[in-house]
């Protein structure tokens, strides 16, 4: 086996959004090059294709909870996906999608090693539930039904070999900054390990670094997970939320990506909440996003990669 090998699997779904859109993501960055960008730093790719695709609608049986069974779905497919991929290499890149796709990945990396950390790299926390708030959006609920919280859906949160799926003593959050009431009393009880974003924009590389070494050496796999919700979305206009004057420059947010991606034990980044859309017509504000994605990735495999 190639010691610089990178499987993709996309998950072309918008079901546990707000809107469409997301659903476009893998294809489209496939189509932006990212592909021929790793094979050109050296990376062999192997490319698993994506699961079903799934377009968002509005649930009106389900309003609190909506589109659950699509979501289920999904996940399940990226957990088949993931664990199959794992018996045959070290490092996955898996592609959404909503953030809800990191419920399969972590489920899949389960049949594998139950000792796994996750970076969260969002400005959501996600750890609403369908009994804390109303909108029925599924993607600021996904670490929620990871730690299996009181009120999340049981087709989720039990999708995994074992339950809860991850502890909150196994969970990182990286620039956070918007939080409901519910949100910030579950960080407060479990105790959940936090950076917030106004920190991490301060010195990028320094606080990934100190993650990378006193948290994350712990663990036999390290889970990356990518919200681009965690970008101010007036520097860099890919992410599906328009927040404005709050998170992470792109700069910033890869500088810190690429002290994780030298992390030795990390095995999956979950790309999510990308919406192609959003981007100049062009196409080339994705293909920036994946030239700097590669680069990143590449420092992954600097010992193997002359």
């Amino acid at each position: 086996m190639n010691n610089a090998s990178l499987t993709i699997i996309g998950a072309p779904s918008s079901a546990g959004a707000y809107g469409p859109g997301q659903e476009k993501t893998p294809d489209a960055i496939r189509a932006a090059g990212l592909i021929t960008l790793l094979e050109a730093r050296g990376i062999s790719v192997t490319d698993q294709q994506n699961v079903t695709a799934y377009r968002w609608e509005v649930d009106q049986q389900h309003k609190r909870v909506m589109n659950a069974d699509k979501v289920v779905s999904t996940a399940k497919a990226v957990a088949q996906k993931v664990s199959t991929a794992l018996t045959e290499t070290k490092k996955i890149l898996v592609i959404g999608g909503d953030c809800t796709v990191e419920v399969g990945v972590v489920a899949g990396c389960l049949e594998h090693s139950e000792n796994i950390g996750l970076i969260y790299i969002d400005l959501d926390t996600d750890l609403n539930t369908p009994s804390s708030v109303e909108d029925g959006a599924l993607d600021w609920m996904g670490v929620a039904h990871l730690l299996q919280l009181a009120g999340t859906n049981e087709k989720l949160n039990s999708i995994g070999k074992k339950t809860p799926m991850l502890r909150a003593a196994l969970t990182h959050f990286f620039a956070y900054g918007n939080m409901t009431d519910f949100e910030k009393e579950v960080i407060d009880k479990y105790k959940i390990k936090e950076t917030n974003w106004q920190d991490v924009a301060k010195d990028p590389t320094g606080t990934a670094s100190k993650i990378c070494q006193t948290w994350a050496p712990q663990f036999d796999r390290i889970l990356i997970h990518l919200d681009l919700d965690v970008l101010d979305y007036v520097d860099m206009q890919l992410a599906e939320n328009y927040r404005r004057n709050m998170g992470l420059t792109f700069d910033q947010l890869m500088m810190a990506l690429d002290e994780f991606m030298k992390l030795p034990n990390w095995t999956t980044l979950t790309i999510t909440e990308i919406n192609p859309d959003h981007g100049k017509a062009d196409g080339s504000t994705l293909r920036i996003f994946a030239e700097r994605l590669a680069k990143s990735i590449r420092g992954s495999f600097s010992d193997f990669i002359p």
